[in-house]
């Protein structure tokens, strides 16, 4: 039985900071590579004309994720109150991003600044975590008053030191409380974080929202030892029907690539990346066994 999938991927694998006037271009080029829908970065919201991206969306037959980018200065645990408001307005405006766009939900790791990894007491992390609790309740109530949904990504610890597996961010949604806060899955995190990634979609279940893919070491789909039998086999038991998203960066942003530690080329050029893990993850979807 096939894995009712679509299968989509970043605009991250080319560009940083995505902006209206690539639209055509790359839209046009990620429908006809075969994929169902573009996972949209967004880095600045005024980089973001949404009449005219929907209209690039509407006339390559895409479909929409939306997601966000989370440096320093947006950070809902800070003990800086300017920085939790800055991170609080840059998520509404990515929500009505999504909204405008037709995304069902924004997606990312919202609760805390990428890169933010310390060891510190455990009654800072307890103060950390319950700023970071009523902010993202804040969020969703944004959030379901424009009938959307956000859902939470969890990072490998050495991207963050608050929500780092799918038991953490269970815990976050419990303790949040609020039926629009749900789960975004990637890949490469989970081959750090998970003992067993398989059980951790298990325990995700009906509140996966999205899933990201990449290889271990951030590479095509298909060229690296990531469990991609185990995943797809996991996403068949809860019944997933979400997207399946290529994420992987670009080196040819200097910027981008030293934020997410990417010292050299992963593929013999984007296009050749973004096609062969189309093919790859087509197949993946279709067939039992998969041989890496």
């Amino acid at each position: 039985m096939a894995l009712d999938v679509k299968l989509g991927v970043s605009t991250w694998v080319w560009t940083s900071p995505f902006n209206t006037e690539e639209a055509p271009a790359l839209f046009k080029k990620i429908a006809d590579l075969g994929y169902d829908a573009v996972e949209i970065a967004v880095e600045d919201p005024q980089l973001i004309d949404t009449d005219k991206i929907r209209a690039e969306l509407e006339k390559n037959g895409l479909s929409v994720i939306v997601c966000g980018a989370f440096g320093t200065s947006r950070d809902l645990t800070s003990d800086d109150p300017e920085l939790q408001r800055n991170s609080l307005i840059y998520i509404e405006e990515c929500l009505k991003i999504a909204r405008e766009l037709g995304s069902a939900f924004f997606a990312g790791p919202m609760y805390s600044a990428v890169g933010k990894a310390r060891m510190i007491p455990k009654e800072e992390r307890e103060v950390e975590w319950s700023r970071a609790v009523e902010n993202l309740r804040t969020v969703c109530e944004i959030a379901s008053s424009m009938g959307l949904e956000i859902a939470l990504e969890p990072l490998n610890r050495f991207e963050s030191d608050l929500v780092n597996n799918v038991d953490d961010v269970l815990q976050m949604i419990e303790d949040i409380n609020h039926p629009a806060a749900k789960i975004c899955l990637d890949m490469f995190h989970m081959n750090i974080e998970e003992r067993d990634p398989g059980l951790a979609i298990r325990k995700a279940g009906d509140k996966l929202l999205h899933v990201q893919v990449s290889e271990n070491y951030r590479g095509t789909p298909g060229s690296g030892n990531a469990s991609w039998n185990e995943y797809r086999n996991a996403l068949e038991a809860i019944d997933y029907k979400g997207v399946v998203s290529i994420e992987s960066f670009t080196p040819e942003n200097k910027e981008l690539a030293g934020a997410v530690c990417i010292w050299r080329k992963l593929a013999e050029d984007q296009d050749t990346f973004a096609r062969d893990g189309y093919t790859f993850l087509k197949n993946w979807t279709t067939e039992n066994n998969i041989e890496n």
